[in-house]
């Protein structure tokens, strides 16, 4: 028989022991689990696992969602014997069916005191976020008396006698009304994606109903579900079966690409994988900064996550290559790399559930590197802004709490890029959240710019000949950042194409004609604020370090 997983075994205790009798059950709540029951094992939601696997010896199992109303899962003929009950049909709004739920656990509390013995209750309260959600604005009196009396269910006298187990399924906490999130009496348990020996006991279910589909992956499909770890059990079971009706088989090389697949779209594009098609030999030039870079993936593999830091900031001018920088680490890392997409949402409440989604994601894939471009607008503030409510403080806070999680060293490894680090909170930019701020700065000479423009150029299928170089000396522009130098080669190969020029008559002509995309001085801003920020005198080029602070 497959063991609970540790939050199922955590609720039985803290229930056995009296110490709670009401459970905010959050995180992945709607997806499917592996139902581990003897002498046979199913893939079901999360309702039918608490009815078979936590609450079988129950004697009423009540639910009620805000769309289909009260529903008796179990004991229907005991709940029937209450007269209410067959009054007529069941309410369906929150407060009444709140209130109805309430008169029934009184009253099989006075029929235990009258027959010696209580009936054994549970009520499974599912999409919780809808029917007591956080109020948008102001006090909702109508909410405010639901939540209320929902929040009794675990501390009212008159229900101590009852042997009562109610719970709230909300995906995010901050989607449930405040009165029952600060709730002492109620054990809040978070319910993870599913960790890479769930997947396996559940690829091996699968494999038995599907064996053309999984097939391929072999006997052992440990490897296999380590591969799709951070992807909803839902989610691998559809693929399974779409596999099956197509009469096709998952193969080893499609892991990766499913488990992005996957992965995004449960995540409702509030993240990307940054694709693995690069390396750090792709970047050009920052010499120091790549040989830190792998130095610590190479610390990381070997397993020495005491060493490793919590997080890294990118600073410098526009266009150094920073995003750039954050592709080549992806495939060099050999682990995923996420980059968070537009979490702020416009209404009340969503910011802070679509992050809380976003964390338990990072947390299901197990090491991962999470990539924040522009992180000064990105980040929020520790001020509450006058017109965002405060959000931007909120943000702020919960971001902040994930980046110091020390439980998170060496799994999630954080990664912020930024043309202004000054705008940056500095409680966010301090060790033990960023360990390590890496400046990335523009050429210091002709031969540098020379050798940047002409790596580029390989790019565009053309060649630069070393020999060149003295010719074009004079005229090669200093502090080049690679994304100028790029809009330059394009500009050179542009000339190729449309003039049929050879590409040293292409490129003599745009480097006459070159100006500066960006000002100089807010590049000489910017690579003072870069180097203001450099952990290390030595990850700064030599030109530049007179100009250390």
């Amino acid at each position: 028989m497959v063991a609970l997983p540790a939050w199922a075994g955590e609720l039985v205790t803290l229930y056995e022991s009296g110490a709670y009798s009401q459970f905010v059950l959050t995180g992945n709540v709607n997806d499917r689990l592996f139902l581990p029951l003897p002498g046979r094992g199913d893939i079901r939601g999360l309702e039918r696992f608490l009815l078979e696997v936590l609450l079988p010896r129950f004697d009423i199992v009540l639910s009620y969602q805000i769309g289909g109303g009260i529903r008796v899962l179990q004991g229907e003929a005991l709940f029937s014997e209450w007269p209410e009950a067959k009054e007529g049909a069941l309410p369906i709004a929150p407060r009444p069916a709140a209130a109805f739920l309430t008169h029934f656990f009184r009253y099989a509390a006075n029929l235990g005191r009258l027959r010696g013995g209580a009936p054994q209750v549970a009520c499974l309260v599912g999409d919780a976020g809808l029917v007591i959600p956080a109020p948008s604005a102001g006090a909702d009196h109508d909410l405010g008396a639901t939540a209320q009396l929902i929040r009794d269910w675990s501390r009212e006298e008159a229900l101590a006698p009852l042997p009562l187990a109610t719970f709230l399924l909300a995906e995010n906490l901050s989607d449930l009304h405040p009165l029952l999130v600060q709730n002492p009496r109620a054990a809040q348990l978070e319910i993870p994606l599913p960790t890479a020996a769930e997947l396996e006991v559940a690829l091996e279910k699968l494999a038995l109903d599907h064996p053309r589909a999984v097939g391929k992956l072999g006997a052992k499909l440990g490897k296999a579900a380590g591969q799709l770890c951070g992807a909803t059990l839902a989610a691998v079971e559809a693929a399974v079966r779409i596999k099956a009706h197509a009469g096709e088989s998952l193969d080893r090389d499609d892991l990766a690409t499913l488990k992005k697949d996957l992965v995004e779209r449960d995540c409702k594009g509030l993240i990307e994988f940054v694709p693995p098609d690069r390396s750090l030999s792709d970047f050009i030039g920052h010499e120091e900064v790549v040989r830190w870079l792998k130095d610590d993936l190479s610390l990381w593999r070997r397993g020495q996550l005491d060493a490793m830091p919590m997080g890294y900031l990118l600073c410098g001018p526009v266009g150094t290559g920073k995003t750039f920088l954050a592709e080549c680490l992806a495939g060099e890392a050999g682990i995923p790399v996420v980059k968070l997409r537009n979490f702020r949402d416009k209404w009340v409440g969503s910011t802070e559930s679509n992050l809380e989604r976003i964390f338990r994601l990072l947390h299901g894939l197990g090491r991962c590197v999470v990539f924040v471009d522009e992180a000064d607008q990105s980040l929020g503030s520790r001020e509450a802004g006058a017109g965002d409510s405060g959000l931007g403080g909120r943000v702020y806070a919960m971001i902040a709490d994930e980046m110091s999680d020390t439980r998170n060293r060496g799994r999630i490894l954080w990664l912020l890029a930024s043309s202004r680090p000054d705008l940056i909170e500095p409680d966010l930019k301090r060790p033990g959240r960023i360990d390590v701020k890496l400046p990335l700065l523009p050429t210091t000479s002709a031969r540098e710019s020379f050798d940047l423009i002409r790596a580029l150029s390989k790019t565009r299928s053309f060649d630069i000949s070393e020999d060149w170089f003295r010719d074009l000396a004079p005229l090669l522009p200093i502090e080049l950042t690679p994304g100028s130098a790029e809009a330059l080669v394009g500009r050179v190969y542009r000339r190729v194409l449309t003039q049929e020029c050879d590409p040293l008559a292409g490129l003599l002509d745009a480097l006459e004609s070159y100006r500066p995309p960006v000002s100089p001085e807010i590049i000489r801003a910017q690579v003072a604020l870069a180097l203001r920020e450099a952990t290390d005198p030595m990850l700064v080029p030599a030109h530049y370090r007179s100009e250390l602070p």
